[in-house]
């Protein structure tokens, strides 16, 4: 994947950890990048993803094994990649390395390109592969999805794209996806997720409170009147909202906790088994009344009016 190079380039390297516990290694190609023209590739959407699988039964998912590495570089582009190394010599990359600006767009729009024939029973986002069926043309939607499987895997294997066979998923009736689970019923929320917005305990300060409106946003798309709920929490993060600095009187503040526990329950309804609920509700209906705040600026903090 690498050379010994005499190029007259060099950019520092790191290494960031992953989550199973492996080195990634990542280069700062600051200058190359700045140089670059940005590639005008557009990011697959997730919603539009999702809706493109409405109505499967049985779904796969492949996730190809170091996805940019599988990209061989143009032979003009390889001195640009050299990287130094505290054993003191440079060495440059015959593969597409970490940290180019334009690396993401460049191995998503070479996945779309090659899958985009299979669109009707494939959907890719970089390097995961998400396959999916359902019964048609007199055929079972087992025997469609194993004929879409052998429909990719050739593809796969023509194009010398290779998957992590630990991370695959074949067959099943429910897959992730990208922080949630998608299945024939549709679409729920991941219920680690859901468990860690259900036992946060009352935030003390704004620092937080912005921590956890930041993860209760994730269950937004499946809540109906999220951010009017959320209204009376996320007023408190204003500079008038109470006294500057930190909220330690939140503790104290009755309306603000109702406000907060309100929320968090209508969230999260079953606290002991949140996982089971989302499975029968994957759709969150409204749970308590609205709570709406009223900003008293001449107090500098805000009221409020809990409706019964």
């Amino acid at each position: 994947m690498v050379r010994a190079s005499k190029s007259p380039h060099s950019s520092p390297t790191f290494c960031v950890r992953k989550p199973n516990g492996k080195w990634r290694m990542v280069h700062a190609f600051n200058k190359l990048n700045a140089a670059n023209i940005p590639a005008s590739t557009p990011i697959p959407r997730k919603d539009v993803l999702q809706n493109n699988m409405v109505g499967c039964t049985i779904f796969s998912a492949l996730d190809m094994v170091d996805g940019y590495y599988q990209l061989l570089m143009r032979e003009s582009g390889i001195p640009l990649t050299a990287v130094s190394t505290p054993s003191g010599m440079l060495w440059e990359w015959l593969v597409m390395p970490q940290g180019l600006s334009n690396a993401p767009a460049t191995f998503n729009r070479l996945v779309t390109q090659l899958f985009r024939p299979m669109r009707q029973f494939v959907q890719t986002y970089f390097d995961d592969i998400f396959v999916h069926s359902r019964a048609s043309e007199g055929k079972t939607a087992v025997e469609a999805h194993l004929s879409h499987l052998r429909e990719v895997l050739l593809c796969m294997r023509e194009n010398r794209l290779y998957a992590n066979i630990n991370k695959c998923i074949f067959g099943a009736e429910e897959i992730p996806f990208w922080g949630c689970f998608l299945g024939k019923d549709g679409v729920r929320a991941d219920p680690e997720k859901v468990c860690a917005i259900a036992q946060w305990p009352v935030p003390v300060s704004q620092k937080d409170q912005r921590k956890w409106l930041g993860l209760a946003n994730y269950l937004h798309k499946y809540s109906a009147n999220y951010a009017e709920m959320a209204r009376p929490l996320t007023n408190l993060l204003k500079k008038d909202a109470v006294c500057h600095g930190p909220l330690r009187l939140h503790r104290l503040l009755k309306p603000s906790r109702v406000a907060f526990r309100a929320l968090q329950f209508w969230l999260c309804p079953t606290r002991n088994g949140p996982s089971a609920w989302y499975a029968k509700h994957p759709t969150l209906p409204l749970a308590v009344p609205c709570c709406r705040w009223m900003p008293k600026a001449e107090r500098g903090r805000c009221l409020s009016n809990l409706a019964n």
